[in-house]
């Protein structure tokens, strides 16, 4: 297939702040569970607020979507750069190692510090007339926060699979040309409306679906359901397409004031749609206003999700050592940040302050202890060349220059 030429060494800046940004976000997003007006965290706060709900809303909304189609952009520039047999060592490295190695300390110390909560609310001791928890099947595997591993992982498989028939189609060229003519038409302020259709079918024929949550998570399950892998699929397959047309970015950049007033509007009425910043647990049952709500969440994802990119592109496109840093860093906050962040919530649980105190020292604990290891365990050892690809070495103080005698 065709693509358009970027010159070597090239570093797509706003699209990297933007990837590290909404991992970054896991962590508010998370902190933000224990300060809602109802209960649905395991450590629940009797501190809390609906702002706590309103804004997971609003990050819920273009975080993972966002970050997926980022993912699809640099995978196909990967495997352009690198060829097949450096794509797949560098993805089974970096993302299947993390998930393989940390998934079980991770999984155990959700498990203690659900123990944890649950001597709190016994009164200091560990209840034992629970049931037995249920055994692991491939339907309700637990893959906590470290599903996004997993279903990069399913996504790079499939792009890896259509590949070959998409390129032996190509000999000519012809067949690339009308796919990248296709891309252009599809990029302009009719895109979020376009991405959202099949979305927005996809959460109509969901069961039990609650709009507050927007996409459901695939948290649990080795088989991610059919709204996530429509959702993360087509986002991740447009970031393929954008990778040919990398012209199409600078649409994309201009068109940042449509992109952020359509999200504006059409995320304050999805959320209104959806109950308001008390989040509404119970599934929707009637089935025309369930036809509205998942025509306006799924219009309104897509919609903050080129809202932010265009952005990401306009105002964070210029080279910046602390992002760049943060962007660096972002994996391995995200890989440990949900224990650390629970341990914060159950720490504060009983503490007599205002929720967005605790909030704000949740968050703020874990993005220091996070970003403290990193410095010290990750940059700049055989870990950071594990997660990120290069290991940075330590800077050396320079060597003193001798001055000659007079």
């Amino acid at each position: 297939m065709t693509q358009v030429e970027i010159p070597a060494g090239d570093r797509l800046h706003g699209l990297d702040a933007l990837r590290g940004t909404a991992l970054l976000l896991g962590v508010v997003l998370h902190a933000a569970l224990a300060y809602f007006p109802v209960t649905i965290w395991i450590v629940p706060d009797t501190d809390n607020s609906p702002v706590a709900s309103v804004l997971f809303f609003a990050i819920h909304l273009f975080r993972m979507t966002s970050f997926f189609l980022i993912a699809g952009l640099f995978a196909h520039m990967m495997l352009n750069r690198r060829g097949t047999p450096g794509f797949i060592k560098d993805r089974l490295s970096r993302i299947a190692g993390p998930l393989l190695v940390l998934w079980a300390p991770i999984f155990a110390s959700f498990v203690a510090v659900l123990i944890w909560m649950a001597a709190i609310r016994n009164g200091g001791v560990i209840p034992t007339d629970g049931p037995p928890p249920p055994a692991m099947t491939v339907g309700n595997f637990p893959l906590t926060h470290l599903w996004f591993l997993w279903v990069l992982l399913i996504l790079y498989a499939a792009m890896m699979v259509l590949r070959a028939p998409f390129a032996a189609l190509d000999r000519g060229g012809g067949w690339g040309r009308f796919v990248d003519r296709i891309t252009g038409a599809l990029i302009g302020p009719w895109t979020p409306a376009l991405m959202a259709a099949p979305l927005a079918v996809a959460f109509w024929l969901a069961p039990d679906w609650t709009p507050f949550f927007g996409i459901p998570t695939p948290d649990t399950g080795l088989v991610p359901n059919p709204v996530a892998l429509t959702a993360f699929g087509s986002a991740f397959g447009l970031g393929i397409l954008l990778d040919r047309r990398r012209d199409l970015l600078g649409r994309i950049e201009r068109l940042w004031p449509v992109f952020t007033v359509v999200a504006l509007g059409v995320g304050s009425g999805a959320l209104v749609l959806a109950g308001g910043p008390v989040p509404q647990l119970e599934p929707v049952t009637d089935p025309a206003l369930k036809a509205a709500l998942a025509a306006v969440m799924a219009l309104a994802v897509f919609a903050a999700t080129f809202a932010v990119l265009s952005l990401a592109l306009r105002f964070a496109s210029g080279r910046s050592a602390v992002r760049r840093y943060l962007a660096d860093a972002s994996y391995w906050i995200y890989l440990i940040h949900l224990p650390l962040v629970m341990v914060g919530q159950v720490l504060l649980v009983n503490a007599v302050l205002p929720w967005f105190v605790k909030f704000g020292l949740v968050i703020g604990g874990t993005t220091v202890i996070s970003l403290v290891t990193y410095e010290l365990l990750i940059r700049h050892s055989f870990m950071g060349r594990w997660l990120n690809g290069r290991r940075i070495p330590w800077r050396r103080a320079a060597a003193p220059v001798a001055v000659p005698a007079e």
